[in-house]
């Protein structure tokens, strides 16, 4: 399910285009169709950049493309999308997924349990050969990003590098001060202390007939197996559920259970920026 057809705002100018180009530039290695170039920019899937180029939104060096099946050259033609000016995309692709409940966080299951790269499906890897950046359990759902730029994953997921993870996590019980600051300060767990941890109690209820539940707002920089909800039960509480908003600089906002979008570019020099890698 697809949840973003935006554009990034912005002007830029125009040159003239015409048939002939295309034809001319038919086959050369540095072009490609003009549906698959919005799609990879993450402006619509191809069948609906299909449909934008039909409706005449769409404009290549000013002009409205003159032949179905155009095709561009990214590093020189300047496309628009209703006066706004479309990126090239970068040679990697990024996608941020909402993922749902009991869904697994793999590239493939031997047991044919549905994964993440199923939830995105063919649209959402667009050719590209993504992977999960971390992990979020199957019981768990929220934010996980999915691309093939191996060094901004390394980076978001080594403890060196210490990039925050937001959690909300709903536990039963309403936990006390003392524990809650017994999660800043760092629990011991089976595999070692862990970091402090930032700890907001967002709302907790009580009912008659039980301890009530609490939810929570807990953000780490580590990234061992489980570890929010082990340190949850370290202090006495158990969790019913746990939803990841926010990974580094991206949020996961409105973002639909089991939807998807491509980072903007925004978005991906904020990941690259963040991680102390070249922006490019």
């Amino acid at each position: 399910m697809r949840n973003d057809d935006a554009v990034p705002p912005g002007d830029g100018p125009g040159v003239t285009g015409s048939p002939a180009d295309a034809e001319e530039r038919s086959g050369d290695s540095r072009t490609e169709r003009l549906n698959r170039f919005l799609a990879r920019a993450g402006v619509a899937s191809r069948r609906a950049a299909d449909e934008l180029i039909a409706s005449g939104s769409v404009r290549v060096n000013g002009k409205r493309p003159p032949v179905t099946g155009l095709e561009i050259d990214p590093d020189q033609d300047v496309v628009t999308v209703d006066g706004r000016p479309v990126k090239p995309p970068s040679k990697h692709r990024y996608v941020m997924l909402n993922k749902p409940l009991g869904v697994i966080t793999t590239s493939r299951d031997e047991s044919a349990r549905t994964t993440v790269l199923d939830v995105i499906g063919q649209e959402g890897r667009l050719g590209h050969r993504l992977f999960p950046v971390g992990r979020l359990d199957a019981d768990s759902t929220g934010l996980l990003l999915l691309t093939d730029d191996g060094d901004v994953a390394y980076r978001l997921t080594h403890p060196r590098y210490k990039v925050d993870k937001e959690y909300v996590v709903t536990v039963a019980g309403v936990p006390r001060s003392s524990e809650l600051n017994a999660l800043r300060e760092g629990v011991k767990l089976d595999d070692g202390m862990t970091a402090p941890a930032e700890v907001e109690m967002m709302r907790a209820t009580t009912g008659a007939r039980d301890s009530g539940r609490a939810e929570l707002r807990v953000v780490i920089r580590e990234g061992r197996h489980r570890q929010v909800r082990r340190m949850v039960e370290a202090i006495g509480h158990k969790v019913l559920g746990l939803r990841r908003t926010s990974f580094g600089p991206l949020r996961l906002g409105r973002l639909k259970t089991g939807g998807w979008r491509v980072l903007s570019s925004g978005e991906v020099i904020a990941l690259r920026r963040g991680t102390g890698l070249d922006v490019r």
